[in-house]
């Protein structure tokens, strides 16, 4: 199994209630295709969205997707680079996301340097790194944070030097404990 990323542009915003029984409602079409949802993550103003999904490889999760009805275009598979000992508890805390876009492949120990490096900005910002999703081809990467709020990432990023295309603040949505299909 892999880690898929499929993300979307809404012009009219959707509400959390929206994307979590949407998603359900997809679960025939996801189990056919051995798909499992991980979260997602809905801007605070409803029209952008990130979805974390397992699946057996790319083409599992486009064909799955494609027929519960989701637009593919911008689907691709990545890594996941935790903070050391990151706990689910902390994980759940993530508000902030921040977009990187490479124009050529680049390694994550090069932006995770630069990272370490502006370890005091996001400090002093009351910034705390808790994820990354790394495209498997390099040129892309989503870093997940927990802040008082965009601004304050927005600060501490620049104030680091590191690359950013887009910082929003979002609201994760995850599968409920009793929507876990048996094993």
């Amino acid at each position: 199994m892999i880690d898929i990323f499929l993300e979307r542009r809404f012009d009219a915003p959707l509400e959390s209630a929206l994307v979590r029984s949407l998603t359900e409602a997809a679960q025939p079409c996801f189990d056919l295709y051995r798909i499992d949802w991980q979260e997602s993550f809905l801007a605070r103003d409803g029209c952008r969205l990130v979805c974390h999904f397992h699946a057996p490889d790319l083409e599992s999760a486009r064909i799955g997707l494609r027929q519960a009805g989701a637009e593919v275009s911008s689907m691709w598979g990545g890594s996941l680079h935790d903070a050391p000992a990151l706990s689910a508890a902390e994980l759940a805390t993530a508000n902030v996301m921040v977009e990187r876009h490479f124009g050529a492949p680049v390694t994550f120990q090069a932006i995770q340097s630069l990272e370490d490096a502006g370890a005091a900005c996001l400090h002093n910002h009351q910034v705390h790194f808790l994820r990354t999703l790394f495209s498997f081809d390099r040129q892309r990467m989503l870093c997940l944070y927990r802040a008082p709020d965009a601004e304050s990432v927005r600060r501490a990023q620049h104030q680091a030097d590191m690359p950013v295309s887009r910082i929003w603040a979002f609201q994760r949505i995850a599968p409920s404990a009793d929507s876990t299909p048996p094993a």
